[in-house]
């Protein structure tokens, strides 16, 4: 079923549109990280733990790899071997997460009876069962978990001496769904000097749910910010070809091809300017870029997809990274501690791959992200200038597109009436 005809059922359909209350004691029930079909966790004593008198569950702990676990349960070397190889081929399985996975190991019998069924479970939607037959072959089913999916609302304002981060916390909006809505509005915004008191935010994003508890959080799936330039709206849209991206209301592309702030959340502490005072020469002269306050170490994302053209050190920017992007634009990202591995120059890097961390090195009064933007070979500010988005709609996405927008809007609107209630999926 394509995203429109979601966003109807969403809207006409009773049975997969149905706006329930919370009740005040589901939030004590929820399963942040995980509902486990195991009773019990890792225990002091060790790392296996009786369900009942014919399973046993082992939690993955760090330094333990399959072949540990299972030689530890009696398996022959051969036995493991062919264990391991199913698992890979049959579901893409070739490690263990150490405190996240679990084992179970069933027996048909008592505890001195051989293991005839082995489960894992390598995320919360996914469990693997191998079972031996009575000739002793192995055989795998993966299972994919249906999730129940719920869109939920938040809305929140920026109050005096705010960050939007704060807001959001106060609206219960969760700090992974945060971070992606910083990741979405730094295209269009810079949170330190466009956030004001009194603008309105608000968010719509997937729950997902397993037997009526919360497994995790899914996609921000709209985002509306009230910008000092006018407000902000994107909404995310799986197109004819099943790739996803953040649209306007319009169905122009939300992501540009450049990010504003490429460290979010980061203060601008120098501006762009054709005359600065230079804090560290002393006299005036232009500074062609933005600068990040940021603690050294600090994670420097590329803001766009593109090739390191150069990666050195020069006085004036010591340890720097320049990136060009298309015929049209480059970036460049100045006063590092160092070098993220494997980029060098000719290295093609996606947006928000780490190219470097912040540091202070060259001119430079303390730990910060100096951050140029170039078009066409001339400096320009990084926090004015227009962005091209990388993909917009074709005439029929568009179309398809607008239809979908209007339904999600209607179905927005019963969540703005009671933002407590959510949209069954």
């Amino acid at each position: 079923m394509d995203a429109m005809e979601k966003a109807k059922n969403i809207i006409l359909s009773r049975k997969v549109v149905r706006a329930v209350l919370w009740l005040a004691g589901v939030l004590a029930i929820v399963a942040v990280v995980g509902v486990l079909v195991f009773s019990g966790g890792r225990t002091d004593s060790g790392d296996t733990d009786l369900v009942s008198d014919n399973t046993t569950v082992v939690q993955v702990a760090a330094g333990d790899t399959l072949s540990k676990i299972l030689a530890d349960k009696g398996f022959s070397g051969a036995d493991i071997n062919k264990i391991a190889d199913i698992l890979k081929t049959k579901a893409n399985i070739t490690g263990l997460r150490a405190d996240k996975d679990k084992i179970e190991f069933t027996r048909d019998g008592g505890p001195d009876t051989p293991i005839t069924k082995i489960t894992l479970l390598p995320g919360p939607w996914r469990r693997v069962e191998l079972t031996c037959d009575d000739g002793g072959v192995w055989n795998c089913n993966a299972i994919d978990i249906e999730r129940d999916t719920r869109l939920v609302y938040r809305q929140g304002e920026i109050l005096d001496g705010d960050s939007f981060y704060l807001a959001g916390m106060r609206a219960d909006i969760p700090a992974g769904i945060l971070a992606d809505v910083y990741d979405l509005l730094a295209f269009e915004m810079d949170f330190e000097r466009d956030v004001r008191a009194g603008q309105k935010f608000s968010v719509v994003f997937e729950e997902n749910y397993s037997n009526n508890k919360k497994i995790d959080n899914g996609s921000v799936i709209a985002v509306s910010f009230d910008a000092l330039r006018g407000n902000v709206k994107m909404y995310r849209y799986r197109k004819s070809d099943k790739i996803v991206g953040y649209y306007d209301p319009d169905g122009n592309g939300a992501i540009k091809s450049l990010k504003r702030t490429p460290i979010n959340n980061a203060k601008v502490t120098s501006s762009f300017s054709t005359r600065r005072k230079h804090p560290v020469l002393g006299f005036t002269r232009a500074h062609k870029g933005v600068d990040f306050r940021a603690s050294t170490g600090t994670p420097i994302p590329a803001a766009g997809a593109g090739r390191v053209v150069a990666r050195g050190f020069n006085r004036g920017h010591g340890n720097f990274v320049k990136i060009r992007h298309n015929k049209t634009f480059e970036t460049l990202y100045a006063h590092m501690s160092k070098f993220a591995k494997n980029v060098n120059v000719g290295t093609a890097v996606r947006q928000g791959q780490t190219i470097g961390y912040v540091g202070s090195t060259g001119l430079s009064t303390g730990p910060h992200l100096h951050y140029e933007v170039i078009k066409d070979g001339k400096h320009v500010n990084p926090l004015t200038v227009k962005l091209p988005a990388i993909d917009n709609l074709d005439a029929t996405n568009k179309k398809k597109f607008l239809e979908y927008r209007k339904t999600l809007d209607k179905a927005i609107e019963e969540l703005v009436k009671n933002p407590k209630l959510f949209i069954q999926m």
